[in-house]
């Protein structure tokens, strides 16, 4: 028995209707690119700021401690903003995604055939009240995860480094006074903030990992899956 043939062309729709989406998917587009030129923005600053800082308190004995501390502060505060802009990203990034899945799609393949869903009262909901796709909290994995994870573990190095180099740390409890040294807080107490803070960042990264991968993303073709031209 041959395989049925799907038909050359099944997709019909008015002229205008295609014309109003074909606009609506390029203005979405234009969204998506804006926002995401912003959150990478949010991290070369994250970068140059944290590079800058660490270079003057690798200068400095006196005050490094506070100088690092001011350095976490700065990334991680950053890192929220880049989470914020990232959640309108992945707003518009999921209107574009479901334009292409459910209306270039059809095109391109010359086939009826479409996703499940109702995906145009779907997308006119979301259109009246527009949402957020993910949480505050998944966001910050996200990023985190994409770049953050590399800054905070430049910087605590750094930080180990400097005690060890520059401060000339020669035993644990040397190495423990002078990584705590010029801030109010006692020693035992400062390392209970900073080990917290930094457990906080490992489940961040390791929250990620067992959040579903977002349609929107690039994945691995599945194996046997070439891309040949």
């Amino acid at each position: 028995m041959s395989e049925e043939k799907e038909p050359e062309a099944g997709y019909s729709f008015p002229k205008d209707y295609a014309a109003v989406m074909v606009h609506f998917y390029r203005g979405e587009l234009g969204r998506m690119m804006i926002w995401r030129q912003r959150f990478d923005t949010t991290t070369h600053w994250a970068i140059i700021g944290m590079m800058g800082i660490v270079s003057f308190a690798w200068n400095h004995t006196t005050n490094s401690t506070f100088f690092f501390i001011f350095a976490n502060f700065i990334t991680y505060l950053l890192l929220t903003i880049e989470a914020r802009r990232y959640r309108f990203y992945d707003a518009y990034r999921a209107r574009v995604r479901m334009l292409e899945s459910h209306f270039i799609f059809p095109v391109v393949m010359l086939s009826a055939k479409r996703l499940e869903g109702n995906w145009r009262r779907q997308m006119g909901e979301d259109l009246i009240l527009p949402s957020y796709k993910i949480t505050l909290l998944e966001a910050l994995s996200r990023r985190f995860r994409r770049n953050y994870v590399w800054i905070f573990g430049i910087l605590i190095g750094a930080w180990m480094m400097h005690t060890l180099v520059v401060m000339k740390a020669d035993s644990p409890a040397s190495f423990i006074e002078l990584f705590c040294s010029n801030q109010p807080l006692p020693d035992y107490l400062f390392l209970a903030v900073l080990v917290s803070f930094y457990c906080y960042l490992a489940f961040l990264y390791f929250y990620g990992g067992f959040k579903r991968t977002a349609l929107g993303e690039f994945q691995k073709r599945p194996s046997g899956g070439s891309w040949n031209i």
